[in-house]
């Protein structure tokens, strides 16, 4: 696919049909395990899109529409990024259960993948600033190999 196409395609989805079926209808058919189901299918989602920087992470999250992503500090065990923009205000404005589970899923899952360290992340949003904390954590203790990874 050209970049040409690439610009065309994103111009051509609807944020309505991509809020209908992201905060609507997921929820509707996942219930209350919709966080954690989420989660996971941001994990698997990551799996399939390994990416190697945190440059080529924020570059996905604009591409899916996901938001912009901005790393804000990084300590020896533990990363917060700070996701927001127009999407994000959006689905905080149009709906107050939306959760940030699937984001916080695929980020734990890539920075797992880039530092071969066992990954979680949880998030917190601020409704007030229309942003939301990713925050990751690692274990130096617990590496993980690529076929751990992959699999």
């Amino acid at each position: 696919m050209t970049e040409n196409n690439e610009v065309v395609n994103e111009k051509m989805i609807p944020v309505f049909g991509y809020e209908l079926i992201r905060d609507t209808l997921l929820p509707n058919v996942l219930g209350e395990e919709t966080p954690h189901i989420l989660y996971w299918a941001g994990k698997e989602l990551a799996r399939k899109y390994p990416l190697e920087t945190l440059e080529e992470l924020a570059d996905f999250f604009q591409k899916a529409s996901f938001g912009d992503l901005e790393v804000s500090s990084e300590k020896k065990d533990e990363m917060h990024i700070l996701l927001r923009g127009e999407m994000i205000a959006l689905r905080l404005t149009n709906d107050s259960n939306a959760t940030f589970k699937l984001e916080a899923g695929f980020i734990a899952e890539q920075i797992q993948h880039q530092k071969k360290l066992y990954s979680e992340s949880y998030e917190e949003v601020d409704k007030r600033k229309k942003t939301v904390k990713i925050i990751v954590k690692w274990d130096r203790k617990e590496s993980v190999s690529d076929d751990e990874i992959v699999s």
